[in-house]
């Protein structure tokens, strides 16, 4: 009999997460489930040593309990290519030590780990810039750090959304009008003074009926989305800063667009993804970390994380 499959999860730390809504701690109650034995990672944890990748790893138990949610078992060092399944779920920024993660994972992956998502493609698929490698799907959008630039694109488009190209959670987003006297200040902080690019998207009026969250495993989409409904008196829809989550069916629109973006996605080792929708619009592509499983799971009674784990030990099948 086959010994039994290892999953090494890379994470933020895991006593400070929400269990109750918390993604990646679905998917590992659900590899436990199918006798996965797991370990823990931290990113600081992650070295290489004389061209090996290893890591700090803690053995790890999780539950449903809402207060005691996992055991940590006595820490030991590991080559990371003893692992079937390594598990990148650390959330953005998407900073330097993130991306010299990716690297250590790399090596991994060479030695025959399956890395989801594919490290390569979490260097390349920003979030927010991948969208526009489909202009069919995306609002009128502009990427650059200089103002006038900016200014050009907002005197055009009228009323625009301005956000980092690397932040999470709703974080330093602004909506800008073009007779706004904070215009300038708006550009000069999130570019630091012209150094940095920053993405300028039309303002979507219809984020009043929800930003949508949908789910792809695989390059296919979860019929169900998270419509995250913005708070009174504020534009983003981020649950993070109080947004509310309604589940809704996937349009016809939604399905084309998961249609036009989940091949590549596939193709890129992009297993499991969640894409933001507003209107027609597709204005993210979210490959670090994405969340809102255990909302849809709840509301829809359908078993996404299982799903997830069902890709995974699939593809491990084929990897062998």
């Amino acid at each position: 009999m086959r010994e039994a499959r290892t999953l090494g999860v890379i994470m933020d730390p895991i006593q400070s997460i929400h269990p109750e809504k918390d993604t990646t701690l679905a998917m590992l109650i659900e590899a436990q489930k199918r006798g996965f034995e797991l370990y823990y990672i931290e990113i600081s944890g992650l070295y290489l040593l004389y061209g090996s990748a290893w890591a700090y790893c803690h053995p790890l138990q999780v539950t449903n309990h809402p207060k005691d949610w996992f055991t940590l078992g006595k820490p030991s060092v590991l080559p990371l290519d003893q692992f079937d399944v390594l598990l990148m779920r650390k959330d953005p920024p998407v900073n330097m030590e993130y991306i010299y993660a990716t690297y250590i994972l790399e090596h991994a992956e060479q030695n025959g780990v399956l890395v989801i998502n594919k490290p390569q493609s979490l260097r390349d698929a920003n979030e927010k810039m991948y969208t526009s490698w489909f202009p069919q799907c995306i609002p009128p959008t502009v990427v650059s750090s200089s103002k006038r630039v900016l200014k050009d694109f907002i005197e055009e488009q009228e009323t625009v959304v301005l956000k980092p190209l690397n932040g999470k959670g709703g974080e330093n987003i602004f909506k800008c009008q073009v007779e706004d006297p904070n215009q300038s200040v708006m550009i000069d902080l999130l570019t630091q003074n012209g150094t940095l690019p920053i993405m300028a998207q039309l303002f979507i009026p219809e984020i009043e009926f929800g930003d949508k969250r949908i789910l792809l495993i695989n390059g296919e989409p979860i019929p169900y989305a998270l419509a995250r409904i913005p708070a009174p008196n504020e534009f983003r829809a981020n649950l993070a800063v109080g947004g509310i989550g309604e589940g809704c069916e996937l349009s016809e629109r939604d399905f084309w667009i998961c249609s036009q973006i989940g091949p590549r996605l596939k193709e890129k080792g992009l297993i499991f993804v969640g894409i933001d929708v507003i209107g027609d619009y597709l204005t993210e592509i979210n490959v670090t970390s994405p969340t809102c499983v255990k909302e849809l799971e709840k509301e829809f009674e359908i078993d996404i994380a299982g799903q997830i784990i069902d890709c995974i030990s699939d593809k491990l099948h084929h990897h062998e």
